[in-house]
């Protein structure tokens, strides 16, 4: 499953942009995002909260169980719904915006309700099962990679997702829309 091609891309640019803009920090936390790595220093704040994300979120169903019928794809949208709703996480770091672990839970958020759209406009007809399914297999991967990102941040390894259920850190850069140079800082 892991090698369906992409039925759409992510278009991520605005949101790389700005974490390209965060402070630079030689001896912080390395991260990587779709076409960029940037070093950051997060704050205390960020640490804590990245700390819950990780545990709540490697529980979350759809990143541990591969879905195959009609009442799995239900329960898989009912669990994106689940993550969308701890993504809220962001309103703890509602006074700095632009730090690091906020940016990558919008990256998240961004990209599922990229996805909830694209589901939408499939509906439930059959001959779209397999797109359907493409779409959920390029969430995962990128859910499972900014999760990677935020355990960074947290100091912690992810717990419980299943080890076939892992992606590596390499992103499926096909699976997005390849940001603006000036976007990515090229050119200046």
């Amino acid at each position: 499953m892991r090698d369906l091609k992409p039925p759409f891309k992510f278009d991520l640019s605005a949101l790389i942009g700005r974490i390209r803009r965060l402070p630079i920090a030689v001896d912080g936390v390395s991260l990587s995002v779709p076409f960029l790595s940037v070093s950051i220093k997060p704050f205390h704040v960020e640490r804590r909260v990245a700390r819950e994300v990780v545990i709540r979120l490697a529980n979350r169903r759809v990143l541990n169980a591969f879905e195959c019928c009609d009442d799995c794809i239900d329960r898989a949208l009912t669990s994106l719904q689940e993550i969308r709703r701890l993504i809220d996480k962001q309103v703890e770091l509602s006074d700095c915006p632009e730090s690091s672990l906020y940016l990558l839970l919008e990256l998240m958020a961004d990209a599922l309700r990229q996805f909830f759209t694209f589901e939408q406009r499939l509906g439930r007809r059959f001959e779209s099962r397999e797109a359907y399914f493409a779409t959920l297999e390029m969430l995962r991967a990128h859910v499972h990679r900014v999760l990677l990102q935020v355990a960074k941040i947290a100091e912690t390894d992810i717990p419980t997702i299943a080890q076939n259920m892992r992606y590596d850190e390499a992103w499926q850069l096909e699976a997005y829309e390849r940001p603006a140079a000036a976007v990515l800082g090229v050119g200046r």
